[in-house]
């Protein structure tokens, strides 16, 4: 039994009690005052549990096992990145996700020097953290990339870069372009470009093939003033611009004097005999030449042409001007091994060519490959004959 003293202040503490949780959002200082006291272990010295009047039972903390073998958290860096060398591009961002240290380690630039993102269906958001990661080499031709921003304006350091027949915006061309300066070799095949993209390029003064096939959008002058500052460019691919004889006299009168490789084609009315010739007084070194589809052609320019005394291919196709018993001149060509004239002799005289000329094998390579990352008759993966390290599997 209670007595009334104690009853009254039971009644107090329930009033009180009831008080607080009829009011809405009960603050948490309230909370902890009417929480119930937590217990206290009570501290003795070590090994006199038992003394004094008190008995005490206590449990001694088991002693840890000896882990056997390695973890992966004693293994060093650099073995974990030996080890992350070894993964394909999937495996190696998944890896990236377990912890801080192997995310640092994942992102490390050695991992990523080349990457092939061919076949990716969104690749800006890709695109954006391949290039912080310090790439050499990138690869992702005929993807789409879509129209943004995403580039800071810090330098990058990619070498070789092919963007041939990407869906992608000329503003997000000139925004990777402005932040290229140590470009050697660069395919822009097929997009619409600009004469601030073209400008661009000349800050590259490494560049030592360029792939401009099928491209648009730019003026004669520009296309002059990069030809001339590009001064160790070997091997140039500037066919079915659809330029203008305006353009195609800034190429013949600007690009690079050891130029050996030059792809030229495609310009039908609009490159003359006096092209040619400018072209062979310019370039006496080339190695390479292809002049296909340029109907204004004839055999008057094979003089101008056997000045060229290492030439080593030469291609005609199609250069309708020029009549199938005339190629035969070709033969004095000192240095001269592969003859192209696709369009120009039937096949019922191909063999009596043929015959003639037993040191020159014609007709041998139906497709051009000057500056070309991968030609089109090669079914690989390769970017100017070596492979990606990091390569994306749809």
């Amino acid at each position: 039994m209670l007595s009334h003293s104690q009853r009254s202040i039971t009644r107090k503490k329930k009033a009180c009690f009831g008080e607080g949780l009829d009011t809405e959002n009960t603050p948490n200082d309230l909370i902890q005052i009417w929480s119930p006291p937590h217990k206290q272990s009570r501290v003795l010295p070590k090994g006199k549990e038992n003394q004094g009047s008190q008995f005490v039972l206590a449990r001694r903390s088991r002693r840890r096992k000896e882990s056997i073998g390695l973890s992966w958290d004693s293994l060093p860096d650099e073995l974990l990145l030996r080890l992350f060398f070894c993964l394909s591009l999937q495996d190696l961002l998944r890896a990236s996700r377990v912890c801080k240290r192997w995310h640092c380690l994942a992102c490390d630039d050695s991992l990523w020097h080349s990457v092939d993102l061919m076949g990716m269906t969104d690749l800006a958001p890709a695109l954006e953290q391949v290039f912080l990661t310090g790439i050499r080499r990138l690869r992702c031709p005929r993807s789409f990339i879509g129209e943004t921003h995403f580039i800071d304006a810090c330098p990058l350091r990619v070498h070789q870069l092919d963007l041939s027949n990407c869906t992608i915006s000329t503003a997000t061309v000139e925004n990777i372009m402005s932040c290229c300066t140590h470009l050697q070799y660069l395919s822009l095949e097929g997009l619409d470009l600009s004469d601030r993209i073209i400008q661009l390029l000349t800050q590259n003064r490494e560049l030592q093939q360029l792939n401009l096939c099928g491209s648009s959008g730019f003026s004669p002058e520009p296309l002059g003033d990069m030809l001339k500052a590009l001064t160790l460019l070997t091997a140039l691919n500037i066919s079915w611009c659809g330029f203008s004889n305006d353009h195609v006299k800034a190429i013949v009168s600007n690009v690079c004097s050891g130029i050996s490789r030059l792809n030229l084609s495609g310009y039908r009315m609009n490159l003359a005999q006096e092209d040619v010739k400018t072209l062979v007084e310019r370039c006496p070194n080339i190695v390479i030449l292809d002049l296909s589809d340029s109907v204004m052609l004839t055999m008057d320019s094979f003089p101008v042409l056997g000045q060229l005394k290492v030439l080593l291919q030469l291609c005609l196709s199609r250069c309708y001007q020029i009549h199938p018993a005339a190629l035969g001149d070709l033969e004095t060509f000192p240095a001269l091994r592969m003859l192209e004239v696709y369009g120009l002799v039937q096949d019922t005289h191909l063999r009596s060519l043929k015959t003639s000329m037993p040191r020159i094998a014609i007709n041998s390579t139906p497709f051009s490959s000057i500056a070309r990352p991968t030609p089109a008759s090669q079914n690989d993966r390769t970017m100017w004959d070596l492979p990606c390290r990091l390569r994306f599997k749809c």
